[in-house]
């Protein structure tokens, strides 16, 4: 049961595994996902596809084109040619779907009636007066889409009366018709029922799945349509970008355009087990940019607000750790011959050395030259120029910080010496530890001398002398490099002295504030964070 695809600008065929019971097509906005799933169920057997689209289904919107009709459309009209207990006034596809299902429970009923008449106790006349002892119908397609959907909407009850349904809430005394079901237990319903009309062995299309269902019952609801046709295969088109992980057996088509000239597309079957995660190809797939990996979140972190604003040629996308934004980072990279995007990396300089900043670099992993974040906010540079934008004596305010931070750094010396000499001895440990070793003897002997030859006290005693020399000279930028104090924006008074109101969230907004907009301030504050991470301006 192959899934044909559309020629390729490639020339090559793309080749699905038949391991693959699921096809999921992403792609940017105008990119022709549409057309595109619209081509592959061209290039099936018209008997063997089957579309749904809840949007279509419960407003009449969406149709593109008639094989949009040839789901329960397309079903409904021809039961109602031919004699049915059907009505024929449904206005939406999610009616036709209801009535259908009806029409079936109905005609169910009369055949069951008919085969307990024609039954051998019937026709002996010693058992006219005896009561049947008849089981109760065969489930129709009603019961089971009705019993699953119950299992979703656990407080609606069901009713059937007088050849129509009717819905309650559990505690409630009013019964109302499918037609007041919210969009999201509609949809739900409809995905049940019409699956199930779906042909033996065909090939369902889906558009936009995630549609009207709330993000914590949606893998459920289609891992349940999927249980109740395994013999179809299923072809998605999302805009949603977690949807494709939530699916098994799963293959994912990138669409990145269409060449009408030559009736080809450009598009590819994104490679399984690639060493990147679903949700980083995913979130940067619809894009034409190169990427930017960073840490922290999209709400809390201030790395999110700030390099969106810095980097403006990058697509920014936020994963928590270093190690996070390192791993993929590489895995990106070693992946460019297929996706042909750049991608880089930034992370916080912390306690890192020279020598791992170089080798980060090298990496393509951008490291600024401050030691955190909090810090690049406080480069000479954006100090002056958030004071001149507030209409305050640039070169006054930058000296008052200035002493101010060195002063915090000059009663935290051994402490920030002790920190990063903690960090120096892990990282050595976890170098040093990591060869081969003939058996326990040799590695006790190797652990004794480690003590010995990393000297951690030397270490500590040059890392103080360092500190202290900064200090003294008043080396503000040497400072920033090594001093980690997230309390370093207000016990600075940086917003007080520029006019704010003193407070860190005040200053960090009107840094952000300025590089949204058009004053000179904004390039001054751009520059000097792009050259903090040792890149020119361009």
């Amino acid at each position: 049961m192959p899934i044909n695809l559309p020629k390729s600008v490639s020339g090559q065929p793309v080749i699905l595994p038949d391991a693959l019971r699921c096809l999921t097509v992403i792609g940017a906005n105008g990119s022709g996902k549409s057309r595109f799933t619209d081509a592959i169920a061209a290039l099936n057997t018209p008997g063997e596809v089957f579309r749904l689209s809840a949007l279509e289904a419960i407003y009449g919107a969406g149709a593109r084109n008639e094989a949009s009709r040839e789901a329960v459309g397309g079903l409904f009209a021809k039961r109602a040619a031919s004699p049915s207990f059907l009505h024929n006034d449904p206005a939406t596809g999610f009616e036709k779907l209801i009535a259908l299902m009806l029409n079936e429970e109905i005609a169910n009923l009369v055949e069951f009636k008919m085969a307990l008449l024609d039954s051998p106790a019937d026709s002996d006349p010693s058992a006219k007066n005896r009561e049947h002892t008849a089981t109760l119908p065969p489930p129709t397609r009603l019961d089971r889409v009705l019993r699953l959907w119950c299992e979703i909407f656990p407080d609606n009850q069901v009713l059937r009366q007088g050849g129509r349904l009717l819905f309650t809430r559990e505690g409630s005394s009013d019964a109302y018709s499918q037609l007041r079901l919210s969009d999201g237990e509609k949809t739900v319903l409809y995905y049940f029922g019409s699956v199930l009309y779906a042909p033996a062995n065909g090939r369902v299309f889906v558009d936009a799945p995630e549609m009207f269902l709330h993000p914590s019952v949606l893998k459920r609801v289609w891992d349940i349509v999927e249980g109740l046709r395994p013999d179809c295969r299923f072809i998605y088109t999302t805009h949603d970008l977690d949807f494709p992980g939530s699916r098994s057996r799963n293959g994912v088509i990138w669409v990145k355009g269409y060449q009408a000239a030559t009736d080809r597309w450009d598009y590819e079957l994104l490679p399984r087990d690639a060493g990147i995660s679903d949700e980083i190809y995913m979130a940067i797939i619809g894009t034409r940019k190169p990427v930017l990996f960073i840490e922290g979140d999209t709400i809390h972190s201030i790395d999110a607000k700030l390099y969106p604003l810095v980097f403006q040629d990058f697509t920014i996308k936020p994963l928590g750790s270093c190690d996070k934004v390192i791993e993929a980072t590489r895995a990106f990279n070693d992946l460019r011959g297929f996706h042909h995007l750049e991608s880089r990396g930034i992370v916080d300089r912390d306690r890192r050395d020279d020598h791992e900043v170089e080798y980060l670099r090298g990496k393509r992993v951008f490291v600024p030259e401050v030691a955190e974040v909090e810090n690049i906010l406080m480069l000479e540079e954006v100090v002056r120029a958030v004071a001149s934008y507030c209409g305050k004596n640039e070169t006054k305010v930058f000296e008052s910080v200035k002493r101010s931070i060195i002063n915090q750094f000059k009663k935290d010396i051994h402490q920030q010496a002790m920190q990063h000499t903690r960090h120096r001895v892990k990282r050595m440990m976890e170098y040093r530890t990591d060869g081969k070793f003939s058996n326990i003897n040799a590695f006790e002997t190797h652990l004794h001398s480690l003590v010995r030859d990393i000297n951690p006290r030397g270490m500590y005693e040059k890392m103080c002398r360092d500190f202290s020399i900064a200090a003294q000279t008043g080396d503000y930028a040497a400072v920033l490099k090594v001093y980690n104090q997230k309390s370093m924006v207000p016990g600075s008074n940086v917003a007080g002295l520029c006019g704010l109101n003193g407070s860190k969230r005040a200053y960090i907004d009107t840094i952000l504030a300025i590089l949204r907009s058009n004053v000179p301030q904004a390039a001054r504050i751009r520059a000097a964070i792009i050259r903090c991470f040792g890149l020119s301006a361009n």
